[in-house]
């Protein structure tokens, strides 16, 4: 708990700098016109709003750098405003089986009831982005009780000339692995959602605390600190310098505790417009409270991107890895292997439908459950708009975690297979609620048996169907 609460303040005091030094540079710089008194602009986003297909709102390229540490975008809409919106949430999951011991039979309910806050403020060479959700839950699941939620994204970014300079904080505290939390429901994503919620890029996955372990015990709070420097060295190259700080902390025993340092740098070379290719290097260390082994990990990469705006943002990456062991496995001290990557988000022009798909594999931080495991991740979705108000989507994932032991020929260990399936329904209840309906299927396989509750299976299926509303004011114009 004490941790938790130093963790809240730290992060209370960077949001605070991180808007004070924002409000510095606007000071500084107040080149940027204003629109005339009494002018009326459309705020961004607003379904309905007759301005927003104005050329004036069209996508924003998105100009973050191949070898970056956040994921592409198609592009962001035109600021016309800076606004922040207040709203509420409600939504109930209701489960096919106990959060914690996926062998107990017997449905049960949890509800979530948070309040919601989006800003977005702009100034003429910087950026500030907050989306955050908190609140509480209330569970009939015995193991899970009652309990506090929270999730917070946060970006502030600066463009000069040359220099492109990021901060980045994204922060959890759930009940249960992030993986496929609150899919099919707007609780997956902080903030108010919708249009005028601030789309944040994630992080890329290899600078993300790894917890893709349904069975890991009990509710767990994670955080990642990033920033990133990328420098336009020609009209056509750009080098990209990057740094995180990532912990993984449980509230119960029987899990292991992470914290992870990463460094990155990486070079940029535009091929035409839209195409890019680019070399990165990237160190990894992962160590463990309590816990002797220390990992270090080193990866060089080769990387290809296309973004056209408004239709594709593709990233590659594949390249050697090489993983270094303070307690051996097995005798061995290292192992080397291979690593890659790629992104890929996809609009359909003509039947309005988005489509995303990520897959990661490299050596991560073990989930909670390994001192390092080696993982293949793949998660994806697709958005369509069935008609004026009616929108569908699916989702689903794959995670596959090994222990670091089993590259090591004499070694036996255990692998985790985790899926996440569903999909769901939702619509605008005027311009300011939303109703969504879901359900969503985790299923989990192990290679040898995992015990909970006094019971051990190597199998856990869990069946889950969510309901979820949203309201949120209208937004609120700052300037």
């Amino acid at each position: 708990m004490r941790r938790f609460t130093s963790l809240t303040a730290a992060s209370i005091v960077l949001l605070f700098l991180l808007i004070g030094s924002a409000r510095t540079v606007a000071q500084e710089d107040s080149s940027k016109p204003k629109p005339a008194a009494g002018t009326r602009l459309p705020i961004p986003g607003v379904p309905g709003d007759q301005e927003e297909q104005q050329p004036g709102s069209e996508l924003t390229p998105d100009t973050r750098p191949l070898t970056g540490i956040q994921t592409p975008s198609l592009g962001s809409p035109e600021l016309r405003h800076s606004y922040w919106v207040p709203g509420f949430q409600y939504g109930n999951f209701v489960r096919s089986s106990s959060l914690n011991q996926p062998t107990s039979s017997g449905w049960n309910t949890t509800s979530f009831v948070t309040g919601n806050l989006s800003l977005l403020e702009a100034w003429s060479r910087s950026q500030l982005s907050i989306n955050y959700t908190g609140g509480g839950s209330f569970s009939t699941d015995n193991s899970q009780g009652n309990d506090s939620y929270h999730q917070l994204g946060l970006v502030q970014a600066f463009n000069w000339r040359r220099w492109q300079l990021s901060f980045i904080d994204q922060f959890a505290y759930l009940p249960q692995s992030q993986f496929g939390f609150g899919a099919a429901s707007g609780l997956a994503v902080p903030g108010i959602g919708g249009p005028l919620g601030p789309s944040l890029p994630a992080l890329q996955p290899n600078y993300q605390p790894n917890q893709t372990i349904f069975t890991s015990i009990g509710p767990r709070y994670s955080n990642s600190v990033a920033t990133e420097i990328a420098y336009a060295v020609s009209p056509r190259a750009s080098v990209t310098v990057s740094g995180s700080y990532g912990l993984l902390r449980f509230v119960e025993t029987g899990n292991i505790d992470t914290n992870d340092t990463i460094l990155g740098t990486g070079y940029n070379y535009a091929l035409s417009r839209n195409d890019t290719i680019g070399v990165l290097y990237r160190f990894s260390g992962y160590r463990y409270v309590g816990n002797p082994q220390a990992i270090n990990d080193h990866v060089a990469q080769l990387a290809f991107g296309r973004k056209v705006t408004g239709r594709m943002a593709l990233q590659l990456f594949a390249g050697p890895e090489v993983t270094t062991f303070r307690v051996p496995f097995g005798g061995a001290t290292h192992k080397i292997s291979g690593s890659g990557g790629a992104d890929l988000t996809y609009a359909f022009s003509r039947n309005r439908s988005t489509l995303s798909l990520s897959y990661n594999h490299g050596v991560g931080g073990g989930s909670g459950q390994f001192t390092g495991s080696r993982m293949d991740q793949l998660q994806g979705g697709i958005t369509d708009q069935l008609s004026r108000v009616w929108q569908g989507h699916l989702n689903f994932g794959f995670a596959r975690n090994t222990s670091l032991g089993l590259l090591i020929p004499t070694q036996v260990s255990q692998t985790y297979d985790s899926w996440f399936t569903g999909g769901g329904l939702s619509r605008p209840l005027g311009r300011t609620a939303s109703f969504t309906l879901g359900y969503t299927a985790y299923l989990q396989n192990t290679s040898l048996p995992v015990c909970a509750a006094g019971t051990c299976n190597t199998n856990y299926l869990q069946h889950q169907i969510s309901l979820s509303f949203q309201w949120h004011t209208r937004p609120l114009v700052l300037r």
